[in-house]
């Protein structure tokens, strides 16, 4: 088959357990079409290849175009337009070398940032901070979220080093001057006055010493620190500083140089602060796993001197950035991200305007979010102990996946946070691994080894190991009889294992809806990753939910997400402002600039005109209260051409139940996020679809198999009917209790309910 150049498209999802790796390629021997392909594989396997990504990119390169690479040689770009400047490739193929020619991009999300800031395994690093504020991002903000815990323990700051800069400078806003203002003022005296961001008059009362700040990065750099993060208290408005700083420590040679002024320029110091450090914590662990993946590769695919192939990353906030504008802070949430975008864009209807909550069931844990239009996006939160000011979906996530660690402590049944991982993985994965949800799943048949990957052993072509989870399982239920007046078979202790699975995946669920004034059973469950077929239905009945949607891309829908994923950047800058008639044109001025710098970006990056999208949004606060909300204006508020003040109230009022109408509002930011569509439409929703489709009940006897599984208040069904769903036609409805099953997933039918396949998706509905 011959491949036209530029048309293979390859997203890759690196996860905690599984790396999924989603391709697309035209297909010219049936006119042009679009394949897809999908490729499962461990996230680490140390004994057959290095890097998960390189080798699932490896291999769609071999299935599409039928040369043979091989594993761990460098790919080679040379061959591409007029960059072939590199010497002949290593790899020994049995054909044309010029394979990056068919390559159009490669997009990656990856958890690497995130498990590294939740087990502490980031980047040693130094903190630069004003004099006198040594201590302000231990002593943080005073809020004690466990006030009752007689036994607090705060978690310890990333940085392990610090250096006051204090005598490098200290810049200070005018001073209050209003009734009771005793004629002097922390803020007076004698130093030069300059003009901040904001439009706040600063006082430069001491320019940083930058011979003694070299004396001090010196020592630093001597004592084996390669990463600093610099944090001016008023450098939010006023970055020249910090600027300043930031060349001094490159020249000397730090490699990670994390600036607070030009990572978020945001008023408030302390989440601002943190936000720096866990910058320089996390970028290099992120750079060193991309280094990783990028020696797969010729120097030209990281340099950014082609365009095909690009290389895209998946950010925080569900938009693509390029390898310049990836760091550790815009990655925290890159895995999850992915799977949100890709069941929004699949699931959302913009008629019937179904509120939809999207629960990811991971390897390892699993995220939740909520989609009503748009996707929720939040500024600040808190991750592992450690408050970070950067805009991330609004994900919640609970340490309960396929791979969470199954144990019995003080008479409980416990499902995580413990997580066996990919490496050894639970105990069916063949490499001496614990008990996990996974082996649960697979021992009341809601798993079956024929038909899944067959990817363990030493020879990676093995399947799933039931004798060794009944083992454990065997040994496990011993010590639990043992405490018990009657003893429970060995089903209801498996099973009793996934209910307390269910219920905590159930919790981040109903804090986004119940807990915010949501009706948690007038949503749609879309669910995905590799376990959310087999929990999905019981978890919707928990909630009172009827409709589910599962994608047939849905044990990959990270990787697939990142296929439909648009390429995003924003430009934000603080203000001082009150919002009012006199301040709305200057206002409106500073978003035209911002607005005109980001279509400009888009413009480099290859998106211009109609393909660029732009919001403009104002984070606004009513005075005296320390809550500002990131408001964007709809069609509905006020006058319909951008009234902020009309949305802010609705905001304001819709977060919080009341208004404060005495007072007036303050602008602490503004901010203008530009959106590169990377497509126009992806045609009919999937309820107008499953609403004309005639369905046409599927027969038992039209099963491939029969398996026995184990279900809630009914107990074993030992002839359970199997369905592949490569063998089910448009139109087909499953009645259940059944078992729907392709390469990558198991999908779980629970009795009574009914199952009908549309085009892309999976309908089902519960009694």
């Amino acid at each position: 088959m011959v491949v036209p150049d530029r048309s293979i498209r390859i997203c890759a999802d690196r996860g905690g357990t599984f790396c999924d790796v989603h391709a697309s390629y035209l297909d010219t021997d049936h006119s042009g079409e679009r394949r897809e392909l999908v490729v499962k594989l461990l996230s680490q396997d140390p004994n057959n290849y290095n890097d998960a990504p390189t080798e699932g990119i490896r291999r769609v390169l071999e299935m599409v175009t039928g040369e043979k690479i091989q594993r761990g040689c460098v790919l080679d770009t040379s061959k591409i337009g007029a960059f072939a400047s590199q010497p002949e490739p290593t790899c020994q193929r049995t054909r044309s070398p010029g394979l990056w020619k068919k390559i159009d991009y490669i997009r990656l999300s990856t958890t690497v940032a995130t498990n590294a800031l939740l087990e502490r395994k980031g980047h040693r690093h130094a903190l630069l901070i004003t004099k006198g504020f040594k201590d302000l991002l231990l002593i943080g903000n005073q809020s004690r979220p466990r006030i009752f815990d007689l036994n607090i323990r705060r978690a310890p700051p990333l940085y392990s080093g610090r250096r006051r800069g204090g005598r490098a400078s200290d810049a200070r806003r005018r001073g209050y001057r209003g009734p009771g203002w005793d004629g002097e003022g922390n803020a007076e005296g004698p130093g030069e006055i300059a003009r901040g961001i904001s439009g706040e008059a600063v006082r430069i009362l001491k320019r940083p010493d930058l011979g003694v700040v070299r004396q001090d990065l010196e020592r630093l750099y001597e004592a084996g620190y390669r990463s600093l993060a610099i944090v001016l208290i008023h450098s939010y408005t006023f970055s020249d500083h910090e600027t300043q700083i930031g060349k001094l420590a490159r020249e000397i040679g730090f490699t990670q140089v994390s600036e607070s002024s030009q990572l978020l320029p945001m008023i408030k110091v302390v989440p601002r602060g943190i936000s720096s450090t866990a910058d320089a914590y996390l970028t290099p662990i992120l750079h060193e796993y991309l280094d990783g993946f990028f020696k797969g590769f010729d120097a030209q695919l990281r340099d950014g001197r082609i365009k095909s192939p690009r290389v895209e990353f998946m950010g925080s906030d569900g938009g693509l950035l390029d390898l310049g504008n990836f760091s550790g802070l815009k990655s925290i949430l890159s895995g999850p991200a992915g799977g949100v975008v890709g069941y929004a864009l699949t699931s959302w209807d913009e008629q019937r305007k179904y509120p939809i909550i999207g629960i990811d069931v991971g390897g390892t844990s699993t995220d939740v979010s909520r989609f009503d239009g748009r996707y929720e996006v939040v500024y600040e939160t808190t991750t592992a102990g450690v408050t970070i000011q950067s805009p991330q979906l609004d994900i919640n996530t609970v340490a309960a996946g396929g791979g969470s660690r199954l144990t019995f402590r003080n008479g409980l049944f416990l499902a995580g946070p413990e997580s066996a991982g990919a490496e050894p993985g639970p105990a069916c994965y063949r490499k001496g691994g614990p008990l996990a949800v996974t082996d649960a799943n697979l021992l009341l048949g809601r798993l079956i080894p024929d038909y899944f990957p067959k990817i363990f052993g030493r020879s990676e072509n093995e399947p799933l190991d039931v004798v060794a989870s009944q083992t454990a399982f065997e040994e496990l239920a011993g010590k639990i009889n043992e405490t018990q007046e009657r003893p429970f078979d060995l089903d209801e202790i498996v099973y009793g294992f996934i209910k307390v699975a269910n219920e905590t995946m159930c919790r981040p669920i109903r804090a986004l809806t119940e807990a915010r004034g949501y009706s948690t059973g007038k949503h749609i469950l879309a669910s995905f990753g590799g376990a959310g077929g087999q929990h999905a239905c019981e978890i919707a009945s928990l909630l009172g939910i009827k409709t589910i949607l599962i994608h047939r891309y849905s044990s990959i829908l990270s990787a697939y997400g990142l296929a439909l994923a648009d390429r995003a950047f924003e430009l934000q800058e603080p203000s001082s402002a009150f919002h009012s008639s006199s301040t709305r044109a200057s206002l409106l001025t500073r978003l035209d600039k911002l607005t005109n710098n980001v279509r400009e970006e888009l413009a480099r990056q290859g998106f211009e005109g109609n393909r660029v999208m732009v919001e403009r949004m104002l984070n606004m606060r009513f005075e005296g209260t320390d809550t500002a909300l990131m408001v964007l204006p709809n069609a509905n508020d006020g006058d319909g051409t951008g009234d902020f003040e009309a949305a802010f109230k609705r905001v304001y009022k819709s977060e919080f139940g009341f208004l404060l109408e005495t007072k007036t509002i303050i602008v602490d930011d503004v901010k203008v996020r530009g959106i590169g569509k990377t497509f126009d439409s992806l045609g009919e929703s999937v309820y107008s679809e499953v609403e004309r489709l005639e369905r046409r009940p599927v027969d038992r006897w039209e099963a491939v198999s029969t398996n026995s599984v184990y279900f809630d208040k009914v107990g074993r069904i030992p002839d359970t009917p199997v369905f592949l769903l490569e063998q089910l036609k448009v139109g087909d409805e499953v009645t259940g209790p059944a078992m729907i099953i392709d390469d990558t997933q198991t999908i779980v039918v629970v009795p009574g309910a009914k199952a009908v396949l549309s085009s892309k998706h999976l309908h089902v509905t519960l009694e």
